[in-house]
Parts: C-alpha cells; structure tokens; sequence
C-alpha cells in the first residue's frame, strides 16, 4: 500500500481545534512483550523526527509531542487505551509498530476517526479506512530473498516455522507460492504461540525434516532463543535461515552468527564500516548527535517509526513530510554482529 485510503482533508478534520498550539502523536510501540528489545531503538527515533519537526517549524506552526502507549499488551488493552486517548482529546494522529494482531485491533477501534500510520511490514490485504501502512506485504518483503536463496544457496527444501497470529500465518502463504513457482519445495510447516518456547521439537523437526532451509517468522524474543538454540544444536553451518523480522537488535541478543547461513530481508541494514543503507547510516549520525554516543542502534523499524512520524505530519502540513512509500527489501547475511548485504535490493 502507498498511500492513504482516506483523503487528507479527512486527516485534518480529525485534530482540528483540538488542540491549536500543539499536535499530538501517539505512538503505539511494543514497551513489553516480544518486541520490547526494540523500543529503546524506536523511541529515540521518534524523539529525533519530532525535534528535527519543531526545530523546522512544527507542523503549520503546531509543534509536535509524543504520547506513548506500550503496544506489546494484548490487543484489547491496546485498542482500549488508544480510543481513551482519542477520545478524551490527548492524541491527534497515531504511528503504530507492533504485531499485525495489535494493529488490527487498533484500526478497528478507531473506526477511521484518526488517522493511524503503521509503520513495520504488515499482513497484507485491504487496510482499515484511516490506516495508512508504509511497510511491504509478505509477498513484497521475502519473494525476492527466496529467489535468491533457492539459486545460490541451493536451498531447496523449506521448513516454515513462525509465531501463530496473522502476519507469520500470510507470511507462509506467500512463500508457498513463490517456493512453489521456483520448483522448491515446503517439506513442512509448524506455528507456535508466543511466549518461551521448547526450541527441541522445532528443532527435531528440521532434522526429520531433512530440511536444508528454514524461514523464520517468529519474531522479538522468540526469535532470538530459537536463533540460540539452533547454533547450540550445530545446525547453523548446514542449514540457511531467512528472516523477516530479524534486525540489528535481534541479531546483537542472539550474539551474532558464525555460521555463514543466517540471512534477513528488511527494509534497511546498518554496518559500521559505511556498507550499510546510506539512509539508515545518516539516521545513526543523526541520532548519536541528539542522545550521544550511546544512542541505541538505528534498526529497520526504528527508521520505520522516524518516517512514520514524519509521515503523519506531512498528511497534515505541507513541508513537513509526506506519505512515506515501502521501501525495497534487501537481502543480508550476518556476519558475526553486523549486515552484509549480498543482493542487489528487489
């Protein structure tokens, strides 16, 4: 999707004399949960958007604060607090990262009263009136990086292994058909709950499987112990991972990799030594010289967050922005703690 599904002016109605001097974001980031590893990345971007907004004007004068509710809850507590919050006045517009059953949820209880910019790769389908999503679908984020993968890694046979709720759920759709249409094959799929999981059946499976790559879409802190286990178990030398979900993060809480065949397919990467996404390298320039030298990485969706910031001011102020479009996935591999990108982006 790129673009709003309801015109600006209906963006604008919806913080008009509410409050004149000041526009209120609420951002709904996971502070809890699987995902909470990534909110330190993605409050400091926020902040950064929001201060670069204001030190640039604001927006048609208004400047721009921050309301946070942590959206690693479940989504009826999510959804519940953001309505309140609309309703009583003390948020204008939203920027969501979370999981897609989150921001389901969200979209629903805010019926298109406000406007709601969801920023990480999402489930896909017909988006919500109101809602505008800047991330890329299933298929958008990961056919290019299975392409790839199956000639030259010569990963042939697929294991699909996420988290049980919608996006890992239109994840392993989309990569049945590509698989399919590349003549590889899904030896099996397995999608388990959140929470801590026993990495040994999974794990198991792989093996009986015979499977020589597994495509990843748990996501936060599952992710990072399953990661664990599979090099504990000595599988990460033989057998390619792909992930959707894994970024800078999630790959400095797994400890890196020495394997050679764990790879992700993000909108951006970052690398110390400037062969990283000039964009996302910029950010962390950005960023160190607003929160200092221990600023928390520049993640894929932490950037998602600063350009959902900004591109909810630019719905509603010319020069603030603008509707930010999905950006190209690429491919990296990881080696030890950084991205190395190995294609060209889709």
């Amino acid at each position: 999707m790129t673009g709003p599904t309801v015109p600006i002016d209906a963006w604008e109605a919806a913080v008009t004399g509410r409050s004149p001097g000041v526009l209120r974001v609420g951002l709904a980031l996971p502070l809890t949960g699987p995902l909470a590893m990534t909110a330190p990345s993605a409050l400091d971007l926020a902040g950064l958007a929001a201060d670069e907004l204001n030190d640039a004007g604001g927006v048609r004068g208004r400047a721009v604060e921050l309301v946070t509710v942590d959206a690693g809850r479940r989504p009826v507590e999510v959804a519940a607090d953001v309505a309140a919050l609309h309703a009583a006045g003390a948020v204008d517009v939203f920027v969501g990262f979370s999981t897609s059953d989150v921001s389901r949820a969200v979209a629903a209880a805010l019926a298109g009263r406000a406007g709601y910019v969801f920023t990480p790769p999402h489930e896909g389908g017909r988006a919500r009136p109101g809602v505008l999503r800047i991330g890329s679908s299933p298929l958008a984020q990961h056919a290019a990086a299975l392409a790839w993968l199956v000639r030259h890694r010569h990963a042939r046979r697929w294991l699909l292994l996420g988290t049980d709720y919608v996006w890992p759920q239109a994840v392993h759709r989309a990569a049945r058909t590509v698989l399919a249409d590349l003549g590889a094959e899904v030896v099996d799929e397995r999608l388990v709950p959140f929470g801590p999981m026993d990495p040994g059946p999974a794990l198991d499976l792989v093996r009986r499987s015979r499977a020589d790559a597994v495509l990843l879409s748990l996501v936060g802190r599952d992710l990072v112990a399953f990661n664990r286990a599979f090099a504990r178990a000595g599988l990460d030398r033989r057998v390619v991972r792909l992930s959707g979900a894994l970024e800078e993060n999630g790959l400095y809480a797994v400890g890196g990799d020495s394997g050679g065949e764990l790879y992700a397919c993000m909108p951006s990467f970052a690398a110390p030594d400037g062969s990283g996404d000039e964009g996302q390298l910029d950010l962390q320039e950005r960023l160190a010289a607003r929160a200092g030298p221990s600023a928390p990485v520049v993640c894929a969706y932490a950037r998602g967050v600063h350009d959902g910031v900004r591109t909810a001011a630019g719905l509603l102020g010319p020069g603030s922005g603008g509707p930010a479009r999905p950006a190209p996935p690429r491919l990296a591999r990881a080696e030890g703690l950084v991205f190395r990108e190995v294609a060209p982006r889709a």
